[in-house]
């Protein structure tokens, strides 16, 4: 069997794990009752969308790199796991960013703020969208912290350090966009606290660590810290510049949310008629007139350079690192697909 064939298996096991899971908890709390069943729908909704998987494709990668048995059920329990919290992570983020969209698809505090209107429900419809929203994001971060709850200790310090680096990061994201902070080094460590961290670097930790390998943890930091950095500025230049049609979520948001990416931080810190539409909701006329000024101040270059240098660094961190040659080429090729996607 290829490599390929091995990975491609074990991404299977992993979506089947977590249908299994979602499948088990409809069902049992559908003899509850059917709202429970249809709270769990929630999580499953976002959690079958299509996605990239990334998550538990490094981890699995992690494993395999390091030696690991593809057929262990931790390190596909530990792979699931990091999908679910990257539900509870987007139910999260969507509600703090008021996001309409996602993967294609109407929100979940959007929808159920609609399901209270037409019913005639009591109470504030958005409050209770955001409501439903925010505890189904506890629920899919209950069902990951129950996938992880036979690792050993090693992997287990790797999967709880994970989940504070993510909150922390989600906090620190809002905090700075409600302060206006225009600090570019801060917005690094945010973007690589808030994602880059748990999408790369933490999950190839996570199946090393399994495999019974953590000497492996300064190589794929190595690796793993420029590359989702370079993946996080690839979303920020997505927001500014993607076609929801193409992304399957809105675009824009980062200058309606006044979030400080580092791409806004730099252009804020360049241009005082950046700083003057960002100190303001853009709408769409604000919008464009800012993708223009991010254009011609030479702004979304560098951080295209940035991008170039960040994945320049992952690329070396492999080519330096104890695998074998097979595993280097694949972690070599991913760093393509994550920095320059398209949505």
């Amino acid at each position: 069997m290829s490599d390929d064939d091995v990975l491609t298996r074990s991404l299977d096991a992993v979506q089947r794990r977590i249908h299994s899971v979602l499948t088990e908890e409809n069902t049992r709390w559908s003899a509850v009752d059917p709202r429970c069943a249809a709270f769990v729908d929630t999580v499953t909704a976002i959690t079958t969308a299509k996605g990239k998987l990334l998550r538990p494709r490094f981890c699995l990668l992690g494993h395999l790199a390091a030696a690991g048995d593809p057929d262990d059920p931790r390190a596909v329990d530990a792979a699931a796991a990091l999908e679910l919290l990257h539900s509870f992570a987007l139910l999260r983020d969507d509600v703090l960013d008021d996001s309409p969209l996602r993967r294609g698809a109407v929100t979940a505090h959007e929808r159920h703020a609609k399901d209270h209107r037409a019913r005639l429900l009591r109470g504030e419809p958005r409050r209770y969208g955001e409501g439903v929203a925010n505890l189904a994001a506890d629920l899919a971060h209950v069902y990951a912290d129950r996938l992880t709850r036979d690792l050993p200790a090693t992997a287990r310090a790797v999967w709880d350090e994970t989940r504070v680096e993510v909150t922390v990061g989600q906090y620190l994201d809002i905090a700075v966009a409600a302060e206006g902070v225009a600090d570019p080094e801060l917005s690094r460590w945010i973007a690589v606290c808030k994602s880059g961290r748990y999408t790369i670097h933490r999950p190839l930790q996570l199946g090393a660590a399994l495999a019974g390998r953590p000497d492996l943890a300064d190589a794929f930091e190595a690796y793993g810290l420029p590359l989702g950095e370079a993946f996080q500025l690839r979303d920020d230049l997505i927001d500014a510049f993607g076609d929801s049609e193409d992304t399957g979520k809105p675009t824009g948001l980062d200058f309606d949310r006044f979030k400080m990416s580092y791409l806004l931080t730099l252009a804020v810190r360049r241009d005082e008629r950046i700083r003057e539409l960002a100190a303001a909701p853009a709408g769409p006329d604000g919008a464009a007139r800012m993708r223009d000024l991010l254009v011609t101040t030479g702004v979304a270059d560098e951080v295209e350079q940035r991008i170039a240098h960040l994945v320049g660094q992952a690329r070396q961190a492999v080519a330096d690192a104890p695998l074998e040659p097979r595993w280097r080429a694949e972690l070599t090729d991913l760093t393509a697909r994550v920095a320059y996607r398209d949505r």
